[in-house]
């Protein structure tokens, strides 16, 4: 979306804690990102949205310090990506979509070895430990081994093992699912505690209604390109619409697919 047709979000705020500027990145000769610059600060929960494919799992891994941007600049908490990949991730904690954990261990031990890595002080590092286990519930499957766990547990499992370092930065992909309800709800309210206490969250998700609750600005990337960065308010004023599903619907073109909808109802009707 060209700059004359939406609003940006212009707050005067303090450096930020991720620089992403003019970010360039190809995969096997294709552009997947198109010159993408947005800039992340303390406090601030920030939404990720696009379809499928739209580049939003990339962004999140050139921020981790998993993939290094083909042009451009990016840094994290002050150091430069790729070049202090290391330093970086001492200030992030990362849920990816999919991630593939060590099932032998079990959940203790997989905190255990997170923690460890990250550095965190043994009697701080058990404190954390059980007080997360308890809030989400897995006390009493933590002796027992990580392929034994339902996919609710194994997301419960990844969320407190990258909340364990304190991180300042909190990447999350899609960090509801597999939740039951009441999980779900109290991840929201942890996620507007953390940004109460200083940290910021970059919330990649395709559930809107989620996002337009918790979330207090939106970044929008369609076909490698940021189409829109602003509040759900401002970009619901700009576009004229209810909901921030009916902006994401108008910027997109979702609303194009809508044919094809009917084509397979009347498909099953033949």
């Amino acid at each position: 979306m060209a700059e004359s047709s939406h609003r940006r979000y212009h707050t005067v705020l303090p450096d930020p804690i991720v620089q992403f500027s003019n970010v360039v990145f190809c995969y096997n000769r294709a552009e997947v990102l198109h010159r993408i610059s947005f800039s992340l600060h303390k406090g601030e929960v920030v939404g990720l949205l696009g379809p499928n494919g739209a580049g939003k799992t990339t962004t999140l891994k050139i921020i981790a310090g998993i993939l290094a941007p083909t042009d451009g600049a990016v840094s994290v908490a002050g150091y430069s990506l790729p070049e202090r990949a290391v330093d970086v991730k001492q200030h992030i904690g990362y849920v990816p979509e999919a991630a593939a954990l060590f099932e032998s261990l079990t959940g203790q031990e997989f905190l255990e070895l997170s923690g460890r890595l990250h550095d965190v002080e043994e009697g701080a590092l058990q404190t954390r430990i059980k007080d997360i286990l308890e809030t989400f519930n897995l006390s009493s499957d933590r002796v027992s081994r990580l392929d034994t766990y339902s996919k609710g547990m194994r997301q419960k499992i990844l969320i407190a093992a990258a909340l364990l370092h304190s991180p300042d930065l909190i990447l999350l992909d899609e960090p509801l699912s597999g939740l039951d309800v009441s999980a779900a709800i109290m991840m929201k309210d942890l996620i507007a505690a953390l940004a109460s206490s200083g940290k910021t969250i970059l919330y990649s998700s395709h559930v809107l209604d989620v996002v337009e609750k918790v979330c207090n600005r939106v970044l929008i990337i369609h076909r490698g390109d940021l189409i829109a960065d602003s509040t759900s308010d401002d970009l619901k004023a700009t576009t004229r619409q209810a909901s921030l599903e009916d902006v994401f619907r108008q910027l997109t073109h979702a609303s194009d697919a809508d044919p094809g909808v009917a084509r397979i109802i009347e498909a099953l009707r033949s």
